[in-house]
């Protein structure tokens, strides 16, 4: 697996960038992005893990980016390092650094571009059932609380795509945000075009240089409780208008719901100003826990159960 620039008998750098390509790709979109952000001198390891490999399985993935860091950081015990994963590319290395908390300490920051942390919304069409169907399986774990603990320690950032009603085209916006880290969104950039674009690169310098830009994503109960419903999954913003007001919350926000034609129920949260912060689906066999969900915040959160008798109410 190639990728790497690193010359183990140069002079120890000022950091050691690595830098991951996703689902369905090779390394050589992120090389060039890479070469956006740094000097020639500075080493570069960009694995290329195969296109054929990526349809497969995660795990022999994160074990060959595992293998190929270990054998690069080793001569260079002190130097710091920085890590940037496009879409798959950041599950990979949130998996990686879960699995070396000692590497921790030398992490300078950590990206992530376009990555599915709530779990792939399409990755868990093609495997509904759980099936283990491919890279699909894998790809629609949540690893929420995984990246909210490195993002306790780790600067974070998450840049994300948009072009239209909350998705870069191929992952929802809602499913690339967790707590503790740092978020920049850029409008029309597509989930493609974030492996190599301009505005990427400056995001990403600015980001090494300032660590605090962009939103703060602060922890949110609400949201939790809604990812943690069995068979919840991120979804977009896109249908968010069809969305009836389930219940009105105590801050002046609101939970709506809406079931689509193939029976899918959604729950959207809006903030004081209707602005759409989180949108999530349940199938068939999870609508009673979503029902049981939204009761348990209506009783926490929202103005009155007086106030809010019948919200819970699916569909509309």
């Amino acid at each position: 697996m190639g990728g790497s620039t690193i010359d183990p008998g140069a002079v120890e750098p000022e950091f050691l960038l690595f830098v991951q390509h996703g689902w369905a790709d090779d390394n050589q979109a992120v090389l060039s992005l890479a070469k956006r952000l740094v000097t020639d001198i500075t080493p570069v390891v960009a694995p290329d893990l195969g296109f054929i490999q990526t349809w497969l399985k995660i795990d022999p993935l994160i074990d060959a980016v595992e293998t190929i860091a270990a054998a690069h950081l080793t001569p260079y015990p002190q130097t710091p390092i920085r890590i940037v994963g496009h879409s798959m590319g950041g599950l990979i290395w949130l998996e990686v650094l879960h699995r070396h908390p000692e590497w921790w300490s030398r992490v300078h920051s950590l990206v992530l571009i376009g990555s599915p942390v709530g779990g792939s919304d399409l990755s868990r069409l093609i495997d509904p059932w759980q099936l283990g169907i491919g890279i699909a399986a894998d790809l629609g774990v949540s690893r929420v609380h995984l990246a909210e603990s490195i993002a306790q320690k780790i600067p974070t950032l998450i840049i994300a795509g948009d072009v239209g009603q909350g998705t870069d085209g191929t992952v929802p916006i809602a499913c690339m945000r967790f707590a503790n880290a740092q978020y920049v969104c850029l409008p029309g950039v597509s989930h493609s075009a974030l492996r190599n674009h301009l505005d990427v690169a400056a995001t990403i310098r600015d980001f090494w240089v300032d660590t605090t830009i962009g939103e703060t994503i602060l922890d949110n109960d609400i949201i939790r409780r809604l990812r943690a419903t069995p068979g919840m999954t991120d979804g977009h913003c896109g249908d968010f208008d069809q969305a009836a007001i389930a219940m009105t919350l105590a801050n002046g926000g609101t939970i709506r719901t809406w079931r689509n034609w193939f029976g899918m129920d959604y729950a959207f949260l809006t903030s004081p100003e209707g602005e759409c912060l989180y949108a999530g689906y349940v199938g068939w066999f999870h609508a009673q826990d979503l029902r049981e969900a939204l009761e348990d915040i209506k009783g926490a959160y929202a103005i009155t159960p007086s106030e809010n008798c019948g919200a819970t109410r699916l569909g509309g």
